[in-house]
């Protein structure tokens, strides 16, 4: 079962919705432990006191600020309870936005927001709300020692929770997106634009793997069994010399599209009707 990150209120206007957060994604990668050579045993990190001159146990350690160069303001676990605010238990929705205007680039992490049994109905409206609407709405919610600035939006009939990044989070780079002097050729253009549509289809999750992972999964089976696994070169690209050239050779090796296939709408609802109604049975259900 996954575990429950936050637990409280989520308030706007006089409503006020109990509701659970659990983690909505979960990193997948190969991990490797140092193992030292000579034996093939696991390396173990200790905890070391320059200044004792000895091995040091957790409960012997307490948090520090470095605010110059090896002076440390010291901090208690307790003074930091003390100080939490009141969005550690409320995430209050302080306006809501369209969804578009949020530039990606803020967004942290996922989290699923899940209603106890008391705040359902509350929940169910203010999902069906935001849906109709098309709004997300920003929050603040306190969790693990921070106070987050938070984007709530709905996604299949329940409300997701992206933590976001501060605006001084965000690194300036200074070539980037800056004017250049470099001509396109509206031909460029044009071609380029045939070679984006050739190669858009709607978003499937499910059709992209990290094969990197799965090759490295594949090396340590075989090194388990005593085998080897021959390894791809990756190709050697060179620098686009003729822009044209490149376009038109990039369009000719695409497969044609077929064309879509037509459907008969004639004894469909209203997409509206049919959201309602499938929110309804997934309800029910």
């Amino acid at each position: 079962m996954v575990a429950t990150v936050w637990k409280g209120y989520l308030s706007f206007g006089l409503i006020s919705v109990p509701i659970r957060l659990h983690v909505a994604t979960r990193g997948e990668r190969v991990g490797f432990n140092q193992i030292h050579k000579e034996c093939n045993s696991r390396i173990r990190q200790k905890l070391y006191c320059p200044i004792c001159d000895r091995q040091v146990e957790r409960s012997e350690l307490i948090k520090g600020y470095e605010y110059e160069k090896d002076h440390y303001v010291l901090v208690e676990d307790e003074e930091i309870k003390k100080m939490a605010p009141q969005s550690s238990a409320t995430m209050e929705i302080l306006e809501f936005v369209k969804l578009d205007e949020v530039d990606p680039l803020y967004f942290d992490s996922s989290f699923f927001a899940v209603p106890e049994e008391a705040g359902q109905k509350a929940y169910y409206l203010l999902v069906e709300t935001m849906e109709n609407a098309d709004y997300a709405a920003v929050a603040k919610v306190s969790m693990h020692q921070r106070e987050y600035t938070v984007l709530v939006r709905p996604r299949k009939h329940g409300l997701t929770i992206h933590t976001m990044h501060y605006p001084n989070e965000i690194r300036e780079l200074a070539e980037y997106g800056q004017p250049s002097n470099t001509e396109v050729k509206p031909q460029e253009v044009k071609l380029a634009m045939q070679l984006v549509e050739s190669l858009a289809a709607p978003f499937e999750p499910g059709k992209y793997s990290d094969q990197y992972q799965k090759q490295l999964r594949e090396l340590i089976e075989a090194k388990r069994q005593g085998e080897t696994v021959p390894v791809s070169q990756a190709p050697r690209l060179a620098p686009v010399i003729d822009l044209m050239e490149a376009l038109q050779q990039s369009l000719a090796a695409q497969p044609e599209k077929k064309p879509p296939a037509r459907t008969n709408h004639v004894n469909e609802a209203p997409a509206g009707e049919k959201k309602s109604s499938r929110r309804r049975t997934a309800r029910n259900a």
